[in-house]
């Protein structure tokens, strides 16, 4: 359904834009919400030294083409057991080493992992005002995965809006609303506030996985935030967006006059950086269990400059 057109879109980038807020030379974006007695604060959450890992299975093919070209894992063994003992690894015996060794092949947005401010271009603006083309081929020259790399910790929140809705999963095409936001967070007993890394369960993931089928999961339909939502997150002044989903918003999209309209405003004009793919069944089971569901979070990206994104496997510490 056709809810809005190019021009609102371009109006809510402008109204939301945090350029300039923290300097003409910023480069991590919303991500300086973050102080460091937020991130003493979130070391008090650690009560069970219970720790979950976010980071979903790196050969889960979930990969299917619908999408900038993108490929599922590829890992190379370099060598192996059986070199070892057949000797291939011995040489004349003199001096030797017997080992494993492989290399992996993937995309740096193939699997769980962080957008980096670069990612999204608003017409010809990346965030806080620098030119699309500060992104070559060599990388980006501004703005790259390099320089969040340590921010990603903090107040971690999860708002499992399938299980507030009491189903296993929402369906492909569902908005998640501004009230459904709130509704969560009411109903959970928790607050979001400035500075918090929030992450959004909506099952779609655990149903591909329960089902062995990835179909359409990376840039096909699926449930995710309204565009709408921009707007709370510039009212909350979170730190980032996290997902179990492919594209953290809703698909199809709620206007045809653009791919991924949200991501329009959200990274490049509001400076938010966004994870997908987030693996969370077994974090959002124990917050249901015990009834909290803050805990310490860290995620730092690898250390490569100039990339648009990075993969991660986030922990959630309680």
């Amino acid at each position: 359904m056709q809810k809005f057109n190019r021009e609102h879109i371009r109006a809510t980038a402008k109204e939301l834009s945090n350029w300039g807020r923290w300097g003409d030379d910023d480069q991590i974006g919303t991500l300086n919400n973050i102080s460091p007695a937020d991130i003493v604060g979130a070391a008090q959450l650690i009560n069970k030294g219970k720790t979950f890992a976010l980071g979903l299975d790196l050969k889960q093919k979930i990969q299917s083409g619908l999408f900038g070209g993108r490929w599922n894992m590829i890992h190379q063994m370099l060598a192996t057991g059986t070199d070892a003992v057949t000797g291939e690894q011995d040489g004349d015996g003199s001096a030797y080493l017997r080992y494993a060794d492989d290399a992996i092949n993937l995309p740096c947005q193939g699997s769980t992992q962080w957008d980096a401010l670069c990612h999204i271009f608003l017409d010809d603006k990346m965030y806080n005002g620098y030119s699309a083309t500060e992104v070559t081929v060599n990388g980006a020259k501004k703005l790259g995965i390099e320089h969040v790399r340590d921010k990603m910790v903090g107040r971690g929140v999860l708002l499992d809006i399938a299980r507030m809705k009491g189903v296993e999963y929402l369906e492909d095409g569902y908005a998640i609303s501004n009230e459904d936001l709130d509704s969560c967070a009411e109903h959970q007993g928790i607050s979001v506030g400035k500075g918090d890394f929030v992450i959004i369960r909506t099952g779609q993931q655990e149903k591909c996985i329960r089902n062995e089928d990835w179909t359409g999961y990376a840039g096909g339909d699926a449930p995710g935030l309204s565009f709408s939502t921009a707007h709370w997150l510039r009212e909350k002044d979170v730190a980032a967006i996290c997902s179990d989903t492919w594209g953290c918003e809703v698909r199809p999209n709620e206007t045809n006059e653009a791919n991924q309209p949200w991501h329009w405003v959200v990274i490049p004009a509001m400076g938010i950086s966004m994870g997908e793919i987030f693996y969370l069944k077994e974090l959002a089971e124990d917050c249901a269990a015990d009834g909290i569901y803050e805990f310490f979070f860290c995620a730092p990206p690898l250390h490569i400059p100039g990339a648009a994104g990075s993969p991660i496997n986030p922990l959630a510490i309680k």
